[in-house]
């Protein structure tokens, strides 16, 4: 019978050394894992610079070869508030005006915090590269404030809009054991495959009149 893992620095460098000492990109854990439940840990030092950096540079391929347009550390099993990010795909006009969707440059987020700014909400489905082959209806914050760490040790904040906005707490969500199906529509819970076939619009009036939420 396995153990829940106890979550603390030893568990964070074996978990680390076994990624990089395999020389292949990890595989991404599913829902289930209970490192994708757990609090992550902060960054204290507890890497080197050259294993923080390798760490970053697999996370980024994984991240790219999946795809996805970002991979937080519990996704390949790692219990660090670490995250990294990037939109560079091409979408429709009526896609990009829709959800506010504009490209993101690659960037690295170290214990992370958002806060929401304003009221506005909105509403799209998205997926997870940790929940293969689903896709949900989130309300999110369409404004937040992002402080972070970047991969230099450097305090930054930032704020970020529309589809950017929904990456960031996506993956931020990560750190605290969050998964977006924790916030979604459940009745908007859709295959991909069902998604593409019936859902697949650059807004959700279609899925919210067709399945009742």
């Amino acid at each position: 019978m396995l153990l829940t893992p106890l979550i603390d620095d030893d568990y964070l460098k074996q978990s680390v050394t076994a990624i990089l000492e395999t020389g292949t990109l990890p595989a991404i854990v599913q829902a289930g894992h209970p490192v994708l439940r757990a609090q992550a840990l902060p960054f204290r030092g507890q890497l080197t610079g050259p294993e923080l950096s390798a760490l970053i540079s697999i996370m980024t391929e994984t991240m790219r070869a999946a795809p996805g347009v970002g991979l937080a550390a519990p996704q390949i099993g790692i219990p660090l508030q670490l995250a990294v990010l990037e939109d560079q795909y091409e979408v429709s006009a009526d896609n990009a005006a829709a959800r506010q969707r504009q490209p993101l440059e690659l960037f690295t987020i170290i214990n992370p915090r958002y806060i929401p700014v304003g009221h506005d909400l909105a509403s799209h489905y998205e997926g997870c590269l940790s929940m293969s082959g689903w896709q949900a209806v989130v309300d999110r914050p369409a404004t937040v404030d992002l402080a972070y760490d970047d991969e230099n040790g450097s305090a930054r904040t930032a704020r970020f809009t529309g589809w950017q906005a929904r990456i960031v707490q996506h993956e931020t969500d990560h750190l605290s054991g969050t998964l977006y199906i924790d916030k979604a529509h459940t009745r908007s819970l859709a295959s991909n495959a069902t998604y593409s076939e019936f859902w697949a619009n650059p807004d959700v009036v279609a899925a919210k009149a067709g399945l009742n939420f």
